[in-house]
C-alpha cells in the first residue's frame, strides 16, 4: 500500500489520514486510541508508556486518533469547544515520543464501525498491534458498545497485550479533557495548567486591519478570531511570544464594555515592548498564566485606566516573582 501523504510533523512524526495510507510493512506496533484533546499528562502518561513499550520490542508507537472530535459528528448541536485544534493536537503528540499517528476521518461509516471490526481490520490486519494503552474509561465500537472488559477479550482472541492505566492526578484533582475545558470556561487558568503540564495556550495571528503600513509589533495586540476554546471573559497575566520573541502581557479577553457597543476581543498589552516584524500570518502564541479578574462594566474609560494600571502593577510582580526565564509552576 502506499504512503503518499503521510507528512512529518515534530521529530519526524508520520500521519496517516486513513487506514489505506498504511503501508503493509509498518507493523509491529504498540498503540493507544483516544480523542487527545489538550495531550494533557494523562494523554502524555500513556503515550509515553507506548513508545517505551514500543522501543523495547522493537516496533513503532502509534497515536490512533480522529477529525473531527467524534462529539462534532454525533452531536454538533453540544459539541464542545476543543482544547487544541488540529494542528496543534499532531504537534503536541509530537512531543510524546510516538512514531506515527493514524488520524481516522470520524464519518458515519467510522461511527457505525463494530468493536469487533474495528479490533481486526484496524489494529490486528493494518497496524500489526503487539500492545495495547488505554484508560480505565475507554470505549469504543458502534454507540460505545465495548469497553476494557471487551477489550481484555479481543486481546486474548488476537493475540496482543492491553495495559489498562489508572487516571492521573495532579495536585489532587483527576486530569481529564472534559475537566479542563470546565477550568478554561470558568477563567481557571491556573488549575488548568496543573492539569495540562503547561500553560493553557492559544495560537493564532493578529487581527487584520490594523490600519498601519510598517508590519511592526506594537504594544498592544489584538488576536484574530479564534473557533477553539478561549477562558471566561476577564483580565490575565499572560505571555505572547511571536517572531521567537517571548514578551510579558496583560490580557483582556471580551466585549470591553465600558466603550459602549459590546465588540469581543482578545487584547494584550506587552509589558516588555520592544518592536519585531509582524506580519498578518506571523503566528502569535498567547500563554494563559493566572486570572487577575473578571470582566467589569466601569463607569467611564477614567476608571478603567486607573484599573488597567493596577493590572498591569499585579502582572509585573507576577512575572518578578516567577524571574524572567523560569518555568511557571
Amino acid at each position: 500500500m502506499s504512503d503518499r501523504s503521510a507528512a512529518p510533523i515534530d521529530r519526524e512524526l508520520i500521519v496517516f489520514r486513513s487506514v489505506a495510507e498504511i503501508p503493509g510493512s509498518f507493523g509491529p506496533t504498540v498503540a493507544a486510541i483516544g480523542n487527545f484533546d489538550g495531550v494533557h499528562l494523562g494523554h502524555q502518561r500513556i503515550l509515553s508508556a507506548v513508545a517505551a513499550e514500543a522501543r523495547s520490542v522493537g516496533a513503532r508507537a502509534v497515536a490512533i486518533t480522529f477529525s473531527p472530535h467524534p462529539e462534532q459528528f454525533l452531536r454538533p448541536a453540544q459539541a464542545p469547544r476543543l482544547l487544541t485544534p488540529l494542528d496543534e493536537r499532531l504537534r503536541l503528540l509530537s512531543l510524546t515520543g510516538i512514531d506515527a499517528v493514524l488520524l481516522l476521518p470520524f464519518d458515519a461509516s467510522l461511527a457505525g464501525l463494530p468493536a469487533c471490526e474495528f479490533v481486526q481490520g484496524i489494529l490486528v490486519n493494518a497496524l500489526g498491534v503487539c500492545g495495547l494503552h488505554e484508560g480505565g474509561n475507554f470505549r469504543f465500537g458502534r454507540n460505545a458498545e465495548a469497553g476494557i472488559a471487551e477489550l481484555l477479550e479481543f486481546a486474548a482472541e488476537f493475540g496482543f497485550g492491553l495495559r489498562v492505566h489508572p487516571p492521573v492526578r495532579a495536585h489532587g484533582l483527576e486530569v481529564s479533557s472534559s475537566a479542563i475545558r470546565e477550568c478554561i470556561a470558568a477563567g481557571d487558568v491556573t488549575h488548568a495548567r496543573w492539569m495540562l503540564g503547561r500553560p493553557f495556550a492559544v495560537r493564532s495571528t493578529q487581527a487584520r486591519g490594523r490600519g498601519i503600513g510598517t508590519r511592526l509589533l506594537v504594544p498592544t495586540v489584538n488576536l484574530a478570531p479564534y473557533g477553539d476554546l478561549l477562558p471566561a471573559f476577564g483580565v490575565y497575566v499572560t505571555r505572547l511570544t511571536v517572531a521567537g520573541h517571548c514578551f510579558q502581557s496583560v490580557t483582556n479577553v471580551g466585549n470591553r464594555p465600558t466603550f459602549g457597543e459590546a465588540s469581543f476581543a482578545v487584547e494584550s498589552h506587552i509589558l516588555n515592548f520592544e518592536p519585531v516584524e509582524l506580519g498578518e500570518d506571523t503566528p502569535i502564541e498567547l500563554e494563559f498564566l493566572l486570572r487577575l479578574r473578571g470582566e467589569i462594566e466601569w463607569p467611564s474609560p477614567e476608571a478603567l485606566k486607573a484599573q488597567i494600571f493596577k493590572d498591569v502593577a499585579k502582572a509585573q510582580r507576577y512575572f518578578q516573582l516567577l524571574g524572567a526565564t523560569s518555568k511557571v509552576p
